[in-house]
């Protein structure tokens, strides 16, 4: 499977890669990325929650040409074997449930151990401690990622604003949703960690006074962020979701869980996308509206206040999003091992390349509403 790189950049303003959170799949997007890069689609602009913003930060804290190799590095990190814990080759599973074992049997490792490079057990557990300090309610320490984002990412270049960089994480106190952008914050690695900082498993991380957690608690995608961002701009936006909103019927209690962590974290992504499509519409009606009114009516404040929602930009909206195999169980986001990272990586590039073959998906749209939407799951998937 290759790709031929582009030539000339796509016909939009800006070019937005999106990364929503789900722990160990993140690996899924650091293909997805692998794929784009190899096309010669480096984005304007990334954005990113809580796994999703240490993959962002990883992209744009490098060079283009050292992005991949720097993805690949921290992905091999953390998905080293903790002591003890064997690892197996693909070839060696036999069947589903030999591999929802061994799946099952990794991520108790990492509930033990923790992932390396990325967090580990904090001991004693905070159970035992008195009340104290917010940032050491967590059963895990994620130090080591201070340190491994440290190595790999040149926040320098980040502050640099070449290109834009947000992530999203939520005050603990006041329960607000806050986006760190590097033009209106000098971002350092605590920006990262409180995008990234689930509880109870992980501390809130104190930036500027304030705690925040991991941001998926109130939304896990940040693509409303990037569509609102003013002023608007001609979009070609690849939305990279690690949960699926739509899904099976569950059959069995893990499949319970499963289905529940699928809906709460998916962001309902197609349905904000949806609702985006009827609010342009509206806007690009005002737009032409305005166009057609006499001097006179221009002046109006009515007309004034149309004025500052019209709209007539376009948008492409292109979804990726994984799909998990039966096998990987609610462990899915924690479940670190290399074998597994390979394959969501895989998953990821290859879902990428089929998306790229529709040239639909880089073309301008033609629709009265001025958006157009592709799903690989739906419009193009074998």
């Amino acid at each position: 499977m290759t790709i031929k790189p582009r030539s000339t950049r796509p016909p939009f303003e800006r070019t937005a890669l999106l990364l929503q959170g789900g722990g160990a799949l993140g690996s899924y997007q650091a293909g997805v990325y692998q794929a784009l890069a190899e096309a010669n689609l480096h984005p304007d602009w990334v954005a990113g929650i809580s796994i999703g913003a240490i993959n962002s930060a990883l992209i744009i804290g490098n060079a283009p040409e050292q992005r991949v190799e720097k993805l690949r590095a921290f992905w091999e990190q953390v998905s080293r074997p903790p002591l003890g814990i064997p690892y197996f080759e693909k070839h060696q599973i036999k069947s589903d449930l030999q591999h929802q074992l061994i799946n099952q049997w990794r991520s108790w490792g990492t509930l033990m151990w923790g992932a390396p490079g990325f967090f580990q057990p904090r001991f004693p557990p905070p159970l035992a401690l008195p009340a104290g300090n917010p940032g050491n309610l967590a059963y895990y320490d994620v130090s080591p990622l201070r340190s491994l984002l440290e190595s790999l990412i040149d926040f320098d270049r980040i502050n640099a604003k070449q290109q834009r960089f947000s992530v999203g994480a939520v005050n603990v106190k006041t329960g607000n949703f806050i986006y760190f952008d590097n033009q209106t914050h000098q971002i350092g690695p605590q920006h990262i960690m409180a995008s990234g900082a689930l509880p109870p498993g992980f501390p809130a991380i104190e930036v500027d006074g304030e705690f925040y957690w991991d941001g998926g608690i109130v939304s896990n995608t940040p693509l409303q962020w990037v569509l609102d961002a003013m002023p608007r701009q001609d979009t070609l936006a690849f939305q990279v979701d690690l949960w699926s909103a739509r899904g099976e019927l569950p059959r069995d209690m893990i499949e319970v869980d499963v289905r529940q962590k699928d809906i709460r974290y998916s962001s309902r992504t197609r349905a904000g996308t949806d609702q985006f499509r009827q609010m342009q519409a509206l806007r690009r009606a005002a737009a032409k509206l305005l166009d057609s009114v006499q001097p006179e009516l221009r002046q109006t404040a009515e007309a004034e206040l149309l004025a500052q929602a019209a709209d007539d930009k376009v948008y492409n909206i292109i979804h990726l999003i994984y799909h998990a195999r039966k096998y990987e169980g609610a462990s899915k986001d924690y479940e670190f091992s290399r074998r597994t990272m390979e394959e969501h990586w895989s998953s990821g590039y290859q879902d990428m390349v089929r998306t790229l073959e529709h040239p639909e998906v880089l073309q301008r749209p033609r629709s009265p509403d001025g958006v157009f939407t592709f799903d690989l799951a739906i419009q193009g998937r074998e």
